[in-house]
């Protein structure tokens, strides 16, 4: 009688796949598995390279928005769509690898899910930087909207074992160097009272990500929030947002980096008087951002000119 049959490598063990060409000497590896969970499908990352050089590049995990709800890796955002370079070329044509991940969303698991996502696809960028030809002392992080919650958290807990998780690789740091967010929530518990929302409603983007209404579960709702994780140690932070946002309100970020501030953190804040969620309203600040994202990217992952 034979035995069992013999189990495969876990996915993120895989080999690369091959590099497809990109705008201006770009490449591009597209659906590759950083973290294979038990019962659902591998979670997957885009990795767009810098053209060949005789340095390994940085890199910059870019986390996605929807609410937690939905969308994927490998949008920015409408105000981009169609665009050519691509906003992820133009990062990579900077000198800028960037890693465009998808992670759980909150109707697949709830909080903390999300951020052990985030954290394992940096652990795997470090464990396999040889192989990929980055730099894996020189990441950041970078999101929009809920994509952006989760970036700042990456910045703002660091190597903290209570929120690491068992997610794929496990060992390497899942700390990063540098933070940029684009209009995103640092106050869960206070999103509904800065809209004018019923705190108690479940059917929130809020409430779906933690299970509940924050009111309901405070502990967690503290737990998931950026306030929560503000420390001295904190890696240099940009904050980008809409003045006349309307979904996630721009006093969400005010109040993160008055809180950064009075620490000590590098922190910056732009806001952008016409713009509303995603840079609606404002083309101009949707270019303005993305310039403004790549410049000091740049400065903090130290990119000469």
């Amino acid at each position: 009688m034979t035995g069992p049959a013999p189990l495969l490598p876990p996915a993120h063990q895989a080999p690369l796949p091959p590099a497809r060409s990109g705008a201006a000497g770009t490449r591009s590896l597209l659906g590759v598995p950083y973290a294979a969970i038990p019962g659902i499908r591998p979670v997957e990352l885009d990795l767009h390279l810098p053209p060949e050089s005789d340095t390994p590049p940085p890199v910059v995990v870019f986390l996605h928005g929807g609410g937690w709800r939905v969308g994927s890796r490998s949008s920015v955002g409408p105000a981009y769509a169609g665009q050519r370079p691509t906003a992820f070329e133009r990062v990579a044509q900077a000198g800028i690898a960037v890693a465009c991940v998808d992670y759980r969303l909150s109707g697949e698991a709830t909080w903390p899910a999300q951020l052990h996502d985030a954290k394992a696809a940096v652990r795997w960028l470090r464990a396999r930087a040889g192989e990929l030809g980055v730099d894996r002392d020189r990441i950041a992080a970078w999101g929009e909207s809920s994509g952006g919650h989760l970036a700042e958290l990456l910045g703002l807990t660091g190597d903290d074992d209570d929120l690491a998780g068992d997610v794929g690789i496990t060992g390497p740091s899942s700390a990063v160097a540098a933070v940029v967010a684009w209009y995103a929530p640092s106050d869960l518990a206070a999103v509904p009272g800065d809209l004018g929302a019923d705190p108690r409603d479940p059917a929130t983007r809020e409430a779906l990500l933690l299970g509940a209404p924050a009111v309901e579960v405070p502990e967690l709702a503290a737990e998931a929030s950026l306030i929560s994780h503000v420390s001295p140690g904190a890696p240099p932070v940009l904050l980008l947002h809409g003045a006349a946002d309307g979904f996630i309100p721009c006093v969400q970020s005010e109040r993160l980096y008055q809180a950064l501030l009075e620490v000590g953190v590098e922190v910056e804040l732009d806001v952008y008087e016409d713009a509303d969620h995603m840079w609606r309203g404002s083309p101009e600040a949707a270019e303005q951002a993305l310039e403004r994202t790549i410049d000091v990217l740049r400065r903090r992952l130290g990119i000469r000119r």
